[in-house]
């Protein structure tokens, strides 16, 4: 027809619609392999031992105080409290001794129970008061379970609270919790590095050489002397 013209698109724009269509096709696997090495990466360092902030498990939902105790208040009124992931990674494996039985009063910062590896021990405070109400009965029975599931089936005691909001109103709570968390295994590297020329540890028992990554459970092995400095440090804080 007179005066009417068209454009072939592919034509005109051929080049250009074949150029995003290869960038596409060059970023998606690399977006997807980049992607995989980061979860391969997070895997690795846990079945290597590696502890890091992005090993450690801080759920939403629960108050956590800076003694390293967890308590969370379900619907019935009756609080749950037990260990949290980060103290369980610096100690490893722990069993328990001098557990509470149901019906005795705890105040808040009292002690809740002992944990104890090869024979050194530290004292646990309790994050809130009340009546215990019940303990749990795998903590000797399959202690593991503390390691494996801490904020679940890992709880130590059910208390019956007598002053929650009071109490647990300083304590940390959310992404709050999470922060808190990662600066408390900073800390924690400092306290390691002056420990270990304090009492001359073998710096492969608690380091790997590449990165100068902690190794998991970095205490298990320290001498007796350092896990009390550990608890004075790390444990005892004032509420």
């Amino acid at each position: 027809m007179d005066g009417f013209s068209y454009s072939n698109i592919f034509e005109t724009k051929g080049i250009e619609y074949l150029a995003v269509i290869a960038f596409f096709a060059i970023l998606i696997p690399f977006w997807i392999i980049l992607n995989k090495k980061v979860k391969r990466s997070k895997q690795f360092q846990k079945r290597l031992g590696v502890l890091t902030a992005s090993v450690l498990r801080v759920p939403q939902g629960l108050f956590y105080s800076k003694n390293h105790t967890w308590a969370h208040l379900e619907v019935s009124g009756v609080a749950k409290v037990g260990l949290d992931d980060l103290l369980l990674h610096i100690t490893g494996e722990v069993k328990f001794s001098n557990l509470k039985k149901s019906g005795d009063q705890v105040c808040k910062g009292d002690i809740l129970t002992e944990i104890v590896r090869n024979g050194k021990q530290l004292n646990i405070l309790s994050p809130i008061s009340g009546e215990i109400l019940n303990t749990n009965s795998m903590l000797n029975e399959n202690f593991e379970t503390v390691n494996q599931d801490p904020y679940g089936k890992g709880w130590i005691y059910k208390i019956k609270p007598t002053n929650w909001i009071a109490e647990t109103n300083s304590y940390y709570l959310a992404e709050e919790a999470t922060n808190w968390s990662a600066r408390e295994l900073v800390r924690f590297k400092d306290f390691i590095t002056v420990s270990m020329k304090k009492y001359s540890a073998e710096p492969a028992l608690i380091m790997l050489q590449d990165g100068g990554e902690l190794c998991d459970n970095p205490i298990s092995e320290l001498p007796n002397e350092l896990w009390q400095d550990f608890q004075k440090d790390f444990l005892n804080q004032p509420f």
